[in-house]
């Protein structure tokens, strides 16, 4: 019975970690001005062409996913997912007021490049502690895992996220561009290097750190 409580009690402190982490990680991407991650570009992109508030269509967007969950991979739907739907957007707003507001910190190229890689790193970490905590993950951070489901397996997390990433980046580019919008206010270096590594730093850390905690 010890034994269960302290376990819950680890996959509740590492659900909670990974979701500061990615909190952390999209404040440091806003922070170094490189672009957007990939779900909010194309989020950005469809909201632009329709003419619709960026955070109407994202909520559309994320029910409309976790309808898609809950008939393929419902053990994804948790405490988790709910605590990182509410808070992560608080987090990062938080991150970005402390900075630019309170300590008024300049964002020089050297300052926006090391932003950039601790927004990688905390990306990458995040989601591996709170896929591994197994309490719910982000709706987004699930589409992976049913690529993977429905290849049974054959295409591993990594491969499947650098291919949903990949994927919703180009969508959004293609909106942006139909829409006449600025290309250059949704997708960056960052975006690019979050589409393309993100996958593998998730399964780095899964396979080598997280996993290792439970």
């Amino acid at each position: 019975m010890d034994s269960q409580k302290n376990n819950f009690a680890k996959r509740f402190i590492m659900m909670l970690t990974g979701i500061l982490f990615i909190g952390v990680c999209v404040g440091s991407f806003r922070l170094s001005a490189f672009g957007v991650d990939a779900f909010t570009c194309m989020n950005l992109g469809i909201s632009g062409f329709l003419h619709m508030s960026f955070g109407t269509w994202q909520l559309m967007m994320n029910t409309g996913i976790l309808i898609v969950i809950f008939f393929t991979v419902r053990r994804c739907i948790g405490l988790g997912t709910i605590v990182n739907m509410v808070c992560v957007g608080y987090l990062a707003d938080f991150i970005c007021w402390m900075f630019q507001d309170i300590l008024k910190v300049e964002m020089t190229l050297p300052l926006r490049i090391v932003a950039l890689f601790i927004g990688m790193f905390f990306a990458g970490m995040g989601v591996a502690l709170y896929i591994v905590a197994d309490m719910g993950v982000a709706p987004y951070d699930a589409v992976g895992i049913i690529i993977e489901e429905l290849t049974q397996n054959r295409l591993k997390y990594d491969k499947a996220r650098v291919i949903s990433d990949v994927t919703v980046v180009i969508v959004g580019v293609v909106f942006c561009l139909m829409s006449g919008g600025k290309l250059g206010l949704i997708i960056g270096i960052g975006t690019v290097c979050n589409a393309l590594f993100n996958g593998p730093l998730i399964q780095f850390f899964k396979t080598h750190v997280t996993e290792k905690m439970i």
